[in-house]
């Protein structure tokens, strides 16, 4: 079933950890596997990884301290080889870093050397983009991680009920356009030409962290972007292109915009305000944050909205 989320403010930053946090934790009955949080901070020069070094189901293994210090040692060593100065680093929980990069070259040869280390793989990169994801509720999430205090301008949330994969980390949304900055998605939906677009988009040199095709959308749109293309025109190409029955949230730096294919059977609900739009697929989601009267509406077949900063 699970349940997507997503929040833009355009007057400046808010307590974007702890509204998406209690955007998700309401609607925790769609989805109690594995939470997720792209999020937006106020951005900067520099380039924010977030590292997963392991995957938290091979705790206990005997080397598992000593295992995830050789990895993070590794990463430290192979940044300083691409020319990237690091600034910041931060074991965020034991298995999951969080590391800013003074770094001017090529983003895919950073992360491609990262990720070529056994066991590691970087969840997001980006200037102001920030993903966090992890088995368990939201309030467990964002708590572990020590999201409260985030404060950023947009983001986007996902709660999953596992149905066709492993309940772990790689099969948790959002999903990070690899080697793309700052783009990201969540959906909820299926695309039954998947294995298409995989296809195509791995004959253009793209590759793939998991098997979900969300991940799919967020390379489709990246790429779409980084060839000139505007995110409303690249989201209503994609409902040309991409067939199924789905919602889908996609946040970039600057933006958010949301899509429904033309069947419209997966669930979206929207609020705007002049200074806000927070959006859901339930509107209990929307309450969560707002503690006055609202109004809200349902997105028609073949919508495609975008808001920006």
């Amino acid at each position: 079933m699970c349940g997507i989320a997503g929040i833009i403010h355009r007057n400046g930053p808010s307590n974007l950890g702890r509204e998406l946090t209690a955007m998700l934790q309401s609607m925790k009955h769609r989805g109690p596997d594995s939470t997720g949080f792209a999020l937006y901070g106020s951005g900067g020069e520099g380039i924010v990884l977030r590292i997963k070094l392991a995957d938290p189901r091979e705790r206990g293994a005997i080397d598992w301290e000593e295992s995830l210090e050789r990895r993070l040692h590794e990463i430290e060593n192979r940044l300083a080889k691409v020319g990237a100065g690091v600034t910041e680093v931060d074991r965020t929980t034991d298995y999951a870093v969080r590391a800013v990069l003074d770094f001017r070259g090529d983003l895919k040869s950073l992360v491609d050397h990262v990720e070529d280390i056994a066991g590691c793989e970087i969840l997001s990169a980006g200037h102001s983009l920030e993903i966090v994801k992890d088995l368990g509720d939201a309030n467990e999430v964002a708590g572990d991680y020590g999201l409260a205090g985030f404060r950023g301008t947009h983001g986007i949330g996902h709660v999953r009920m596992a149905t066709e994969s492993d309940v772990d980390i790689a099969g948790a949304h959002p999903y990070w356009a690899y080697p793309f900055s700052d783009v990201a998605v969540v959906h909820n939906g299926q695309l039954t030409n998947y294995h298409q677009w995989r296809r195509r988009l791995e004959r253009m040199g793209h590759r793939f962290a998991s098997e979900c095709d969300s991940e799919i959308i967020a390379v489709y749109l990246a790429e779409k972007l980084d060839q000139g293309t505007s995110l409303e025109t690249a989201i209503k190409e994609s409902l040309d292109d991409l067939d199924g029955v789905f919602t889908y949230v996609v946040v970039t730096k600057d933006s958010l915009g949301v899509a429904k294919d033309e069947m419209a059977a997966k669930p979206l609900v929207l609020y705007e305000s002049e200074d806000m739009v927070a959006l859901a697929s339930e509107e209990v989601a929307i309450r969560a944050v707002i503690d006055h009267e609202i109004e809200t509406y349902d997105p028609y077949e073949r919508e495609a909205l975008v808001w920006t900063l």
